[in-house]
């Protein structure tokens, strides 16, 4: 459940990644120009950099975390083959350390080295289980779907309305969005929602703010 609950979590804060990262850019180019095809473009090329920027960032990450946990699982069966008389003592002396007697740490240290000896050390001292090593692939592609969600909202707030509308619903919608976010957030990690949600709120504020400052900065000066 807990893994359940950290995939989840990191599926929100990618799809806030989007929201925010792809609504300045519209939001920017919006400020610059009312051509709707430059902001579908310019949009359009966040949403798929981003995306796949997300993914490889994410499958990079992963895979060290993979190799690692696959060297320590290696590294924990040679200790277990070539000293296993130690092992069972430092496996003992985990759970006198965790407050049991040295009597009921010896035979839990015995017992579960009957029932699997790898996978009570991997537990026990690295909290690592060998039939769940994490997979890159998997991470690589929720990573991209849930900043490619993220990304849809600002794409949709900024073209659909007339061009008077456009940037303030986006503002409206991308705001909105990120209070929701925060506040799941907050809540698959037991924090304080109106904290979390009041730091992505401004967050985002913040960038929309300059990246629209910027574009509107550009059009008066004649750059666009």
């Amino acid at each position: 459940m807990a893994q359940k609950l950290n995939w989840l979590r990191a599926g929100v804060l990618g799809a806030n990644d989007g929201i925010v990262s792809v609504a300045a850019v519209v939001v920017g180019v919006a400020g610059a120009t009312s051509n709707t095809g430059a902001i579908l473009t310019a949009g359009t090329a966040a949403l798929v950099g981003g995306a796949i920027s997300m993914a490889l960032g994410e499958y990079v990450s992963v895979s060290s975390q993979r190799d690692t946990e696959h060297a320590l699982i290696a590294k924990e069966s040679r200790e277990l083959a070539e000293m296993p008389d130690q092992e069972l003592a430092e496996l003992a002396g985990i759970y006198r350390a965790k407050g049991l007697s040295a009597e009921t740490a010896q035979q839990v240290a015995v017992e579960l080295t009957a029932h699997d000896p790898l996978a009570a050390h991997l537990s026990a001292e690295l909290n690592i289980d060998q039939n769940d090593v994490v997979g890159p692939w998997h991470a690589a592609y929720a990573s991209a779907i849930a900043f490619t969600v993220g990304a849809i909202l600002p794409m949709l707030a900024i073209l659909l309305p007339p061009e008077a509308w456009r940037v303030p619903i986006t503002f409206v919608a991308v705001l909105i969005a990120l209070a929701a976010t925060g506040a799941i957030a907050a809540q698959l990690g037991g924090a304080p929602k109106g904290r979390a949600m009041l730091r992505v709120v401004i967050g985002g504020a913040l960038a929309l703010v300059v990246t629209f400052a910027i574009g509107l900065l550009l059009n008066t000066s004649g750059v666009v």
